[in-house]
């Protein structure tokens, strides 16, 4: 795949979107594989619930466990891709996400932990990813309006971030059951949808892929291989 074809050039640098990057047997098939997964494997918080895949990030370092073999399937389709460091990187973390109607992530930036550059699939429902600039305020989250921007992620999309977006932009999901498009939505024309359309939100899974820089030399073989 030519992933220079699917830039969002109306972004600044750097945001890929590619829709159906997965098919709806896969799609169906990872939906399957996240609800069927042990339940020890499931982390409850207040406005989801989610799974860690490779290993449990830390600032000393991530002990590296096994991927399971349904899962390095799509990893392996991520690395193809080569936009970890142009490919002398490969994928070795995966943050599951279940969203349900409703729920949402506050603004927030990934961090330093990883490699720059994150790549999301969505299985199940749609969603709105926003982006926005924080203000420098000490006291409390401002977030800068003029710089709001958002995208929408449809069933079975790709989407990449990197570079500045990844460092210089905060990014979220807001809390409601459904979303109408607006002219915020950047990649509207790369999508089947138009602005103006209301989309219901389903349960939504979603794969986050990144490279760990920091891991440790010690690898855990875990149980979880379903």
């Amino acid at each position: 795949m030519d992933i220079t074809r699917h830039v969002i050039s109306q972004a600044p640098p750097t945001i890929y979107y590619v829709p159906n990057f997965i098919t709806e047997n896969e799609e169906e098939y990872i939906i399957n594989k996240v609800n069927n997964a042990p339940k020890p494997k499931w982390t409850q918080l207040r406005n989801r619930r989610l799974q860690n895949w490779g290993g449990s990030p830390q600032p000393s370092g991530m002990i590296v466990e096994d991927i399971p073999q349904w899962l390095q399937i799509f990893l392996n389709k991520v690395n193809d891709l080569q936009l970890y460091d142009k490919g002398n990187l490969k994928a070795n973390h995966v943050l599951i996400n279940e969203y349900l109607p409703g729920q949402g992530i506050m603004p927030h930036v990934d961090g330093p932990l990883f490699y720059p550059t994150i790549l999301t699939v969505t299985c199940g429902s749609h969603t709105i990813l926003n982006f926005q600039k924080q203000l420098k305020n000490d006291e409390e989250m401002v977030l800068d309006d003029s710089s709001k921007m958002s995208l929408l992620l449809e069933r079975r999309s790709l989407v990449a971030v990197m570079d500045s977006m990844y460092t210089g932009y905060l990014h979220s999901i807001a809390e409601r059951n459904e979303d109408k498009l607006d002219n915020t939505v950047l990649n509207i024309n790369k999508t089947k949808f138009s602005i103006g359309d209301v989309l219901k939100r389903d349960t939504r899974i979603s794969l986050t892929i990144r490279h760990v820089l920091k891991t440790s030399k010690i690898k855990l073989n875990v149980l979880f291989k379903k």
